[in-house]
């Protein structure tokens, strides 16, 4: 062995890093599983079919390898699972993968999967469910300090959006089915009406955060662009509940839910260019470096959800102008995923793959900089004791 220039230590160094990668596998990952597939049913509604594909098989293989990281976490780093689920900041992350499950099982019904997506949406309503009772206590309402709204921020808003794909999955299976016609009805009804409350709540929590408390430009990460995928994502879970099959819980409302789906997509349009102002004023004005990390997702999902949205309400309300935008909003969408799959590669290659990076160094390669683990150290100690303390700026 000596003489193959076999180095055993090189495999357990290798083992190493990817443990210490997973290990720190950020709670939100599953955004890259909601980027993709959105965008993939975008190409598909406009016809691009290979584009459409291509990003279909990316979407699911990144689904089986983040569950089976996460499986891998919860056996074999359980303490440090919990400590992301008592982290507000942090904890409302783990609902991408209801929304992650939600959007690549509607996907697989587009290439008429039918049982694959029932089975994507039980797994994901149970999700849901649990997840929602769960998630709030221990991030929010189990936790002794006050004031929690200090931490708030755009990952509060992934909730907001984990209840919608369950609407939107609910109402695009709904059409194919006799015996579940009634109970998908009500399940998408209940879970867009749920959505629309979580948003206005999400909404008020966030906009305290900002408007009470000191912001630094490293605070003002990619999550907060879930709000416009939010807004996006009931327009889309309205514009399906519109096109669902006769229903009693669908006829009571239909009216009023294809009025607020226009609304809404007033609003998403209104929050791009101040998100977009946001990021030129953290990336250009106070020079914040643009690196890769994983909330960079939750850039990618906003801009492919608004696209998709524009699309449907398009043709659920007969509004051809918001289908055009919707269209056009694709393609930039699939720019910045291109660019952002090309840099998680590169990134993963530097951190895990090759001696030497972050996690080699014990720094987990797969959380780096989500919020709550950002911004320069020595800024952050510098910071007045009331910050850091959670009351709010004074004039």
């Amino acid at each position: 062995m000596r003489g193959s220039g076999y180095c055993p230590s090189v495999e357990s160094r290798l083992a190493t890093r990817v443990s210490t990668a997973v290990a720190g596998l950020s709670p939100g990952y599953f955004a890259l599983v909601m980027g993709t597939g959105i965008i993939s049913v975008g190409m598909d509604l406009n016809g691009h079919r290979w584009v459409s594909r291509v990003l279909l098989v990316i979407c699911a293989v990144a689904f089986v390898v983040l569950f089976a990281l996460t499986l891998m976490r919860i056996i074999g780093f359980w303490e440090r699972l919990a400590d992301d689920f008592t982290n507000p900041s942090r904890g409302f992350g783990f609902f991408t993968f209801v929304a992650g499950t939600n959007v690549l099982g509607t996907r697989l019904l587009m290439g008429g999967h039918h049982f694959w997506t029932a089975v994507l949406l039980g797994a994901s309503s149970a999700g849901w469910l649990v997840l929602g009772y769960v998630v709030p206590w221990t991030a929010v309402l189990g936790r002794s300090a006050r004031p929690v709204v200090a931490t708030a921020n755009g990952t509060w808003f992934i909730w907001v959006v984990s209840s919608q794909s369950v609407a939107v999955a609910a109402a695009s299976l709904q059409p194919f089915t006799h015996a579940w016609r009634p109970g998908l009805a009500v399940l998408a009804v209940v879970a867009w009406s749920v959505g629309v409350a979580l948003y206005a709540a999400a909404g008020i929590f966030v906009s305290l955060r900002l408007l009470l408390y000191e912001l630094q430009p490293e605070d003002l990460t990619a999550p907060y662009w879930v709000a416009m995928g939010a807004a996006s994502i009931t327009v889309l879970a309205g514009a399906r509940i519109v096109e669902m099959a006769g229903a009693p819980m669908v006829d009571a409302t239909r009216g009023l839910i294809a009025g607020s789906s226009v609304v809404l997509w007033a609003f998403a349009t209104w929050l791009g260019p101040v998100l977009a102002a946001a990021g030129w004023w953290r990336h250009v004005a106070n020079r914040v470096p643009l690196v890769y990390d994983a909330t960079l997702w939750s850039l990618v999902f906003p801009l492919g959800m608004y696209a998709v949205a524009g699309i449907y309400l398009g043709q659920a309300d007969h509004l051809p102008l918001v289908g055009s935008i919707g269209s056009g909003e694709l393609w930039a969408a699939l720019t910045v995923c291109g660019l952002t799959m090309i840099a998680m590669v590169v990134h993963l290659v530097r951190t895990v793959a090759l001696p030497g990076g972050p996690a080699a160094s014990g720094e987990p390669a797969f959380r780096q900089a989500w919020p709550g683990r950002q911004g320069s150290p020595k800024k952050r100690s510098a910071e007045p004791a009331r910050r850091k303390q959670g009351s709010p700026k004074q004039e």
